[in-house]
This record gives C-alpha cells, structure tokens and sequence, in this order.
C-alpha cells in the first residue's frame, strides 16, 4: 500500500509553529515511505478566511523545504461533495434535520435554514476504538457521545464532514495532526463508517508548550513561523528545530542535515508527551547551522538582510565583506545579527550604541588615556593585525590592564559597540587613517 498524508491549514491565521511541525512530519512520513505528501487548504469558514494568508502558508512550507505532491486542494470546491454525501446519509437515516433549537425535523431532503445532525445512535457498536501509532489504544464509548452538527442551517458543511469525507476521497491512508483533534476523532470516524469507507490510520501529535509547561499562547509567545524567518533564522536551522519536537534520532545527535533525519525519522518512535519550544535551543541549533554554511553561502544568505541596510548602497564593499564575512559568521546567532556586525565599516560614522559608550568610555576612568595613547602607537605600528594585537597588550600592561580591558574603549570608539566581529582584523580593514579619525572623535567628544 502506497502511503498518503495531507497537512491541512486553514487560511484563517498565520502558520502557527505547531501547524510548520504537523506538516513537516507529515511530509517526513510520506518521504520515508515513498508515499503522498498532499496539502488541502481548509477554506470553508468564509467569514473568517483571508485569500492572502493562504499564500503566506504556502509561502512558509516552501521556505521550510516542504513541497506537496500536486497542486493544493481547496476544500469549498468540495462543497457539492459534502452536500451529496449530508444527503445520502439523511436518506439512510443516519442523520436528521433539525431546526435552531435543536428539535427534530421530520425528512430526508436538506432544507433551507435547517442544520443537519448525525444520529449517534445509529452506530451499532458500543465503544469506537482508536490504534493511534503515537497514543496507542484509545477508546470511547458511543453512548457517552451527543448527536452532532454535520450541516449548518446556512448550507455550509462543518469541518467535522468535510475533513472526514475529503480524507476518504483524497485516499488518506494516515492522519498525522495535534492532540487537540484527538476528541473529534471519533465523530470523523462515525461519519467514514456510515459512509461504508475505513478510516485513516491516525497518529496525534504532542502539544508544544512553552517554559512553564503550558500550551503555546497566542497572546505570550511567539507562536508564528514567519516571526522567525523575520529574525533571520535559517529554514534548514527551524526545520531541524521542528523535527525534533516529539522525535528523537536514535543516535541522540540532534542537530544534522535534514537528508539524515529523512532516514531516521519513523513515525512509531514520535513520543506522545508534550515537546517544550525553546526559543533559546532553537538559536544554538541556528546558530550551529550559520556556521556550516560555506563562506560563499553565507554571503549569499546575507544579500536579502543588507538590501535595507542603514547605510547608502555605495558604500557597501565586497572585498570587505568577503574579508569579513568568516568573523562575522562565527559570531552571530541569526542572520539579523549581522549588520551591526558590519554596519560600522560601511557608515561614515560608527554607530552610537550608548550602552557601550557608557560603560566603555564615558564611566572608564582610564578610558581618555588609552585612546590618547592609541592614537599615537598606532601611527607607527605596522598595520597588521599581529603587530596591533601585540601594542594594544603592551599599552594595556602599562596601566595594569588584560587585553579585554584594554581594547574596550578602543572597540567602541571603532566600531560603536562593546561585541562585534575580532577588533585587529577589523582595524586593519577600515585602514589606519580611518581609525585614527574614529579615535580622535571619541577623544573629542569627551572634552
């Protein structure tokens, strides 16, 4: 049996991370088995869809590396089908009309302003048993089950039909969505056996919950993917991330290609207690990635966050950057990080960080003198970063300083803040009468 899966989002919100890591084991199934990864767009709340958010969820999943099999299925035009399939089963007597008070009405035509039930009844058995590949066995009992809705009095199908009868018609062979949906999973299982057809295999995901160990909120975490992206976190780097929400690889080495985790991911190894997103977890695994791009990649990856940069396009220098760019690579967390990595050696002036400016210069008591005396070892040092690294320590010992000491007020007279990419190499890069200029300013406005 060839497998096939659907991730299903609906076009109502952004793509929550939850919903990026329901879609990416999905299609990591479907790649580890050779089966189907298909992707239904559930568009039939058409009060609260937006055309938009439907190309932003497309949008993401290619950024994540995740392509369906096919062009994407919207369900509304499903409707006629859900319509059809609400009939057959008023007809066979597995559903009834009702009017707005819930009261029966007599017939087996669908009637304008009257909903639909699915009468409960109706199954034969006592309990419907669920083989969850994550979960495991899981029962409930019919007769603890209320009849319900299948199609609204304004002649739309609710999610419970059209996600039961699209699954069935698309050949769905395993279900793979959040715990959340386990409690529905039974009417959906109704409604597949009072059409003669067996349902998917299903496999309920755990729930991401945060540093309290509560359900992501909406309101207090940052729950959207393309947050992320906006952070300059690598789509490899959250993909990885996600994959190992729930599903551990079985060598215990977490952070790999996604071609590796393609052949170790199995469905039956997901663990079904509640996977915790740590942001900060998240950043070392992007992090770790940033580093094992190649220098040209890395620069290349760079390109869409220097487009709106702080400074004139003109002044953007590749041979600098290309001088630059390993330090920089080895130093930043996410991509967004990298202009104030930069940004002084293309600005005219540095930047003002007045954090740094406080701490460093203005409240370091010995601050003036290590600047005035800079400014005159550095005009005869040899401008290589050896012969700087080596007088800026001797200036350091002569007033009882470490190197770090030493360079801070220099660091944040060059390049305006306290962190950046390695101070000699830098200096040698803005050349010596650009820091001599740089220094003097700081100098001056301390007076």
């Amino acid at each position: 049996m060839t497998t096939c899966v659907r991730f299903a989002p609906s076009p109502t919100g952004y793509l929550h991370v939850g919903g990026a890591r329901t879609a990416l084991f999905n299609w990591l199934f479907a790649r580890s088995t050779g089966g189907r990864f298909l992707l239904r767009v559930e568009d039939t709340d058409t009060e609260r869809n937006r055309d938009e958010l439907t190309d932003v969820i497309l949008d993401l999943l290619g950024w994540l590396g995740i392509e369906a099999d096919g062009e994407p299925v919207f369900q509304s035009d499903n409707r006629s089908r859900h319509r059809e399939v609400v009939e057959q089963l008023l007809r066979d007597g597995k559903a009834y009309l009702c009017d707005n008070e819930n009261n029966e009405v007599v017939g087996a035509e669908l009637v304008e302003g009257l909903a639909v039930r699915f009468r409960v009844a109706s199954y034969e058995q006592e309990t419907l048993n669920i083989c969850d590949v994550v979960r495991g066995e899981v029962s409930f009992a019919a007769a603890e089950m209320e009849d319900f809705v299948l199609w609204r009095s304004n002649a739309t199908p609710t999610f419970l039909l059209a996600n039961a009868v699209d699954d069935i018609d698309m050949g769905i062979t395993h279900a793979i969505r959040g715990e959340d949906l386990l409690p529905s999973t039974p009417k959906a299982m109704l409604v597949m056996d009072a059409m003669g057809a067996v349902a998917p295999t299903y496999a309920h995901l755990p729930l991401l919950v945060n540093e309290q160990r509560k359900k992501l909120s909406k309101r207090k975490d940052d729950v959207s993917l393309e947050i992320w992206r906006g952070r300059g976190y690598l789509p490899e780097a959250m993909a990885n991330y996600l994959a190992t929400l729930g599903w551990g690889p079985p060598d215990d080495i977490e952070i790999r290609p996604m071609a590796e985790i393609l052949e170790l991911f199995r469905l039956e190894d997901v663990l079904k207690s509640p996977a915790f997103f740590d942001p900060k977890k998240l950043e070392h695994f992007n992090a770790t990635h940033i580093r094992r791009l190649s220098s040209e990649e890395f620069l290349a990856r760079l390109e869409p966050w220097f487009e709106e940069a702080a400074w004139p396009a003109q002044r953007y220098r590749t041979e600098v950057m290309d001088a630059l760019g390993p330090m920089v690579q080895e130093k930043i967390r996410t991509l967004a990080e990298a202009e104030r990595f930069v940004d002084w050696l293309m600005l005219d002036d540095p930047p003002v960080d007045v954090a740094s400016w406080e701490k460093a210069i203005a409240g370091n008591a010995v601050a003036r003198d290590i600047l005035s005396e800079a400014l005159v070892v550095y005009a005869d040092t040899p401008w290589q970063a050896d012969n700087l690294y080596e007088a800026t320590k001797t200036l350091g010992e002569q007033h009882g300083l470490k190197l770090g000491k030493a360079q801070a007020p220099i660091r944040v007279a060059i390049t305006g803040r306290s962190v950046g990419p390695p101070l000699f190499e830098s200096l040698v890069l803005l050349s010596r009468e650009e820091a001599m200029r740089r220094l003097q300013m700081a100098i001056n406005k301390l007076d």
